[in-house]
Formats: C-alpha cells, sequence, structure tokens
C-alpha cells in the first residue's frame, strides 16, 4: 500500500442552474449543467500509525474536525472498512470558500479517491459516488467531473461532451454566501424564467460554444444578487471588458465571464483588479472528465 499521495480537487461553475420544485422533505429539485474548471485545491493524505483522523489547512480559520467535509469523508471511510490506522490530511485551499464552487464537495471526493487508494479498499467511482452522496449532493459529481447534467438533488448525473475550448475568468467578492439561506429565500414556484437547461445540453453535445454562451442561466441569483448587490457590479464589470458572457456560479457569490480570447481574458482580470470588487481572481479554463480523472489520480 501506498504510504502517502498527493490530489488535486477541483472546482466546477454551473453553466445553467434552474430549480425544479420544493420537495416536500425540504430538498429542492435541481437541473444543473455543471463543468469542472481549472482552480483546485491540493490534498496530501498518509497513513500514519496513530488511529483517527489528523487534518490540517492553510486557512487559520477552516474546521479541522467534523465540521470539515474533507475530514468526515476520511472517518466514513475509516469506520465502514475498520480501518486500525490513521489519516494524516493536508489541505492547501486555492478555490474560493462558501463561493458556489463546490470547495468542499470536491475535496470530499478527492479525500474519497485518496483514502481508497492509501488502503486498497477497491471501491470503483460508482461505488464511491453513492458514499458520496451522504455528505453531500455536489460530491458525486466531483467524483466524475467534466461536464455533466445533474439532477434530482444533484445526486442523478448524465456526464456529457467536454464543452468547447474557452476562457473563463472567476471572480469572488469578499462576501461569502450561505447556500441554506439562498434556498431557504428562494420562491422556487414563483419563479418565472428559467434556463434552457435541455437546449445548453444540445449545444454541447453539438460542440456548439455560441448556443452554451448564450443559454447561460441561474435562477439562484434571483435571492443572492438583491441581497450583495457586488455580484452584479462584478457582472457588468465583465461584460464591459468582453466577456461573451457572465453568471453566478451555484448560490453565490462567485462570478465567472466566458472569453473567446485569450488577450481579452487578461485585461478584464486586470481591470477587474483595479475595481477592488473582487477578492479572488483566476484566469482558468475548462477540464473534462478524462483529465480530471488523470490528474486526480495522485503523484506516488
Amino acid at each position: 500500500m501506498s504510504e502517502k499521495i498527493s490530489l488535486r480537487a477541483y472546482g466546477k461553475i454551473n453553466l445553467g442552474l434552474d430549480v425544479v420544485r420544493k420537495r416536500e422533505d425540504g430538498y429542492h429539485e435541481v437541473r444543473m449543467i455543471m463543468q469542472t474548471v481549472s482552480v483546485y485545491d491540493m490534498l496530501e493524505l498518509e497513513r500514519t500509525d496513530t488511529p483517527g483522523i489528523e487534518l490540517k489547512t492553510n486557512l487559520a480559520w477552516l474546521p479541522v474536525n467534523e465540521g470539515n467535509l474533507a475530514y468526515r469523508a476520511a472517518d466514513s471511510l475509516r469506520k465502514e472498512f475498520h480501518i486500525k490506522q490513521g489519516v494524516r490530511i493536508n489541505l492547501r485551499k486555492h478555490i474560493p470558500v462558501a463561493a458556489g464552487m463546490a470547495g468542499g464537495s470536491t475535496d470530499a471526493a478527492a479525500v474519497l479517491r485518496g483514502v481508497n487508494r492509501l488502503f486498497s479498499l477497491g471501491l470503483s467511482d460508482e461505488e464511491l459516488m453513492k458514499r458520496g452522496v451522504k455528505l453531500g449532493a455536489d460530491v458525486p459529481y466531483c467524483i466524475i467531473g467534466g461536464t455533466a447534467l445533474s439532477e434530482g438533488i444533484g445526486e442523478i448525473l448524465t456526464p456529457l461532451p467536454p464543452v468547447p475550448d474557452c476562457y473563463i475568468l472567476i471572480a469572488k467578492s469578499s462576501v461569502s454566501v450561505s447556500t441554506r439561506f439562498v434556498y431557504e429565500n428562494l420562491k422556487a414556484d414563483e419563479l418565472r424564467v428559467h434556463p434552457d437547461i435541455d437546449g445548453m445540453a444540445e449545444a454541447i453535445k453539438a460542440g456548439e460554444l455560441r448556443g452554451v454562451i448564450d443559454r447561460l442561466g441561474n435562477v439562484l441569483e434571483t435571492v443572492t444578487i438583491p441581497a450583495y448587490p457586488v455580484i452584479k457590479d462584478i457582472k457588468d464589470s465583465m461584460r464591459e471588458h468582453g466577456a461573451e458572457n457572465v453568471l453566478m456560479s451555484g448560490s453565490g457569490p462567485t462570478v465567472f465571464g466566458i472569453f473567446n480570447k485569450e488577450e481579452t481574458i487578461h485585461s478584464a482580470a486586470e481591470a477587474l483588479k483595479k475595481t477592488g470588487l473582487a477578492k479572488q481572481i483566476y484566469e482558468a479554463e475548462p477540464v473534462n472528465a478524462q483529465q480530471v480523472s488523470v490528474l486526480q489520480a495522485g503523484r506516488e
């Protein structure tokens, strides 16, 4: 068995996010187009002789116990398979936190993969996904990554072909948004405008970037933007500096813009930095499922 491995945990954006209805159990039924992007956290996992989980991060304010999904992911497999040894996890965060990019979920997904390899558990991706959904609705998607249609509460996944090449500017302001706050304040039955999720999926299958760009939409903006107007300001800045289209990811507050040209995204990023609206700014690209599988595999 390997003693130590390193893994990348990739963030995601929502190219489209629709809420179909609120279920009787309190969860919301969604239809989303998810896309992995080249912004990632780094995790190092190491077997130790001391039982239990030891988690360290580069952000002093992040929980390093059951309050962290990465910890819970490792602990769930440790208990299920009666693993006597311990796991030391070193998490270096780069994905914005509480930002609509599945930062916690992707860390949990990477830990599930890592513990699976570290202790030679032999679990397939499908088996990891079944365990991942118990930790969070986005975890199964983060295990496979790439481009996918996500339905149900996010656990029903249909892989799609990779989106055409493009440049993605990602920006998060200093505010953090509670996903619970957004969903609790969403009036799902009063929504009048819904993104064309099926049309976007067809555009992706046809390799038509323009068809994807023209269909960007997220119904959660109806809650988050009025509560945090800086999101609109960031969107306006990206549009003003050449973005083909812009959208808030997930429940926010992260905003992304899609660009056709590398030089345009560079100038837009510089202009956004000067405004002081965003605390974290990344120039990124789409990452397909095959790349996620290879790059998540870790380095011995």
